[in-house]
């Protein structure tokens, strides 16, 4: 029995795990369909202020964290609106859990913030117990019950992206992707 693939990419702060995991489906996305969300940096004069959540499928976007915005939760310097995780991130994980029409499910990133919903914590077990392949970006030093549950998991392969691997890490992934789906 061949086992469903399923990558979780971790490294440190900034080191570039979401621009690994585009760069992987950049390079795949002619053959096979992508689905579920990414968290994209929002910077202003070259510093970080906060995180977008996006729907890959329909780039529908929102704030999800950010230094200004007016909510209690907090992770860190930046205040977390989990309405927006809830209304763009975990749809979309859910829809490509869903769609037939996708080959490869997509959580970047379980971190901290999002960790804060509930609703996201229940879609990542989804996806993890589903039959499709999944690509996800993973906190590296939490020690999040969830994370550490993953981290332990014989069906996920945990990499992780370096300064000085990340320009060879996809094509690693994109191998292993290939392998585990032939």
């Amino acid at each position: 029995m061949v086992l469903t693939p399923k990558i979780g990419i971790t490294g440190a702060p900034k080191v570039g795990k979401t621009e690994g995991l585009i760069r992987v489906i950049r390079r795949l996305e002619n053959d096979l369909a992508f689905g579920g969300m990414i968290t994209e940096s929002i910077e202003k004069k070259g510093e970080r202020v906060g995180f977008k959540v996006i729907d890959w499928r329909t780039k529908k976007e929102g704030v999800f964290a950010h230094i200004d915005l007016d909510t209690i939760y907090r992770v860190g310097k930046y205040r977390i609106d989990l309405k927006v995780l809830e209304k763009i991130g975990i749809p979309a994980v859910q829809n490509a859990l869903e769609d037939e029409d996708i080959d490869i499910v997509i959580i970047d990133e379980v971190g901290k913030m999002e960790l804060e919903s509930k609703k996201f914590r229940e879609v990542v077990r989804k996806a993890l117990d589903s039959d499709k392949p999944l690509l996800l970006t993973l906190h590296k030093k939490s020690r999040d019950s969830l994370l550490q549950d993953i981290r332990n998991m014989d069906n996920v392969r945990i990499l992780e992206i370096t300064s000085v691997n990340r320009n060879i890490l996809p094509y690693k992934i994109d191998r292993i992707l290939k392998e585990g789906l032939r």
